[in-house]
């Protein structure tokens, strides 16, 4: 049950951001939604400029999935313990890479989408700045202990 606990988010976080690699989430797939809601928000706003933004709001999305995960895979990898070590980090960011890659692989044959190093790299930053944030979070908590 302890085990459950620990990973359990980073298991069920894995799974959104499995469903987030189908048909409906491609880049034609959002753009249904997003596309209406970028020319509301910015109406002077030509079409290079919300087509960038669509694109940057996407590869925003891979970032914050991948910050997330990595904050679940620490409070797997660490079980029991508190805090926060380099050892625990790297395992993270390298369970988060190791899913970003297999993440992709899984998107070249999902119909409408595509597999891209750029992403996995993107993924992969994403983990390693979670892994920062929670080593300068648990830094500040240890200096007001």
């Amino acid at each position: 049950m302890k085990a459950l606990r620990r990973w359990g988010p980073a298991v069920a976080w894995a799974g959104l951001i499995y469903l987030f690699s189908s048909e409906v989430f491609s880049a034609q797939g959002t753009a249904k939604w997003i596309f209406p809601f970028l020319r509301w928000l910015f109406p002077a706003a030509g079409w290079p400029t919300i087509f960038f933004l669509h694109d940057l709001l996407r590869k925003a999305g891979h970032f914050i999935e991948f910050f997330i995960l990595s904050l679940f895979l620490l409070r797997g990898v660490r079980g029991e313990q508190r805090g926060w070590t380099l050892r625990w980090a790297l395992a993270s960011i390298a369970l988060a890479a190791a899913y970003a890659a297999l993440d992709e692989f899984h998107q070249a044959f999902v119909p409408g989408r595509v597999a891209s190093p750029g992403d996995v790299l993107i993924d992969t930053a994403g983990a390693a700045f979670a892994q920062l944030a929670a080593a300068l979070l648990s830094r500040r908590r240890s200096e007001h202990s």
